[in-house]
C-alpha cells in the first residue's frame, strides 16, 4: 500500500508487526524536487505502543493480514472486557488497562463494534465514528438558551464528561464523535 494511500484506521505490518493508523501529517516539499513525506502515528496492536512511521511518497507498508469480525460488549469484570462474536458465538476477553480509551463510550447495546483479529487472537477493538450516548448528569436547560450559547460539562451514562450546549438537559440522548471524545448533535 503506497504511502499516498493509507488512510487513518488502517492496519499496516510495520517492524513485523501490524500497527493501526490514527494520525497522519503530509509534509510537502518546499523546493523542486523535494519529496513529500507522510508522517503517522500509530499503535502496535500488539504490545500497545506508540509508533512514529515516516515515508516518502513513492515508498510502500505491506498491508496486515487482518480480520474484522462484528462483536457484541457483554460485560466487563475486575480485570477484563469481555466480547462476543455475533458470527460464530466466540468470547473474547480483553484487558481493561489496554482499553481504557474504548471503554469510556461501550453501552451493552452499542452496534457496530468490530473485534481485530490477528493470528486467531483478538487483540483488540474498533469502535464506530459516533455513539449515542444518554446524559445523565448536567446542569438543568434554561429556556432562551440557544444553540449558539455557551457550552456545559455533562456527564454521560459510561462516566464520560462531555462539554454540551446550555439547552441541553438530563435524560437527553446525545451523539459523540469516538475519535475526539466531543458532542456532536441530539440524537
Amino acid at each position: 500500500m503506497l504511502a499516498k494511500d493509507i488512510k487513518t484506521g488502517a492496519i499496516v505490518n510495520f517492524n513485523g508487526n501490524p500497527c493501526i493508523i490514527e494520525t497522519i501529517n503530509v509534509q510537502s516539499p518546499s523546493a523542486r524536487g523535494g519529496a513529500t513525506f507522510y508522517k503517522y502515528r500509530a499503535r502496535n496492536l500488539i504490545t500497545k505502543q506508540k509508533v512514529d512511521i515516516t515515508l516518502r511518497g513513492g515508498e510502500s507498508l505491506d498491508e496486515a493480514d487482518f480480520e474484522r469480525r462484528a462483536v457484541k460488549y457483554m460485560y466487563s469484570d475486575a480485570t477484563h472486557l469481555h466480547f462476543l462474536d455475533s458470527t460464530d458465538y466466540n468470547q473474547f476477553a480483553l484487558p481493561k488497562e489496554d482499553l481504557t480509551d474504548e471503554v469510556q463510550f461501550l453501552t451493552e447495546e452499542l452496534d457496530g463494534v468490530l473485534a481485530m483479529i490477528y493470528n486467531d487472537e483478538c487483540v483488540g477493538i474498533q469502535l464506530p465514528l459516533t455513539v449515542e450516548l444518554k446524559v445523565v448528569e448536567c446542569d438543568p436547560g434554561v429556556r432562551g438558551n440557544s444553540a449558539t450559547s455557551r457550552a456545559k460539562p455533562a456527564t454521560l451514562e459510561t462516566g464520560l464528561v462531555v462539554q454540551v450546549p446550555e439547552y441541553l438537559s438530563q435524560d437527553e440522548i446525545v451523539k459523540v464523535d469516538t475519535r475526539t471524545g466531543q458532542y456532536l448533535s441530539r440524537a
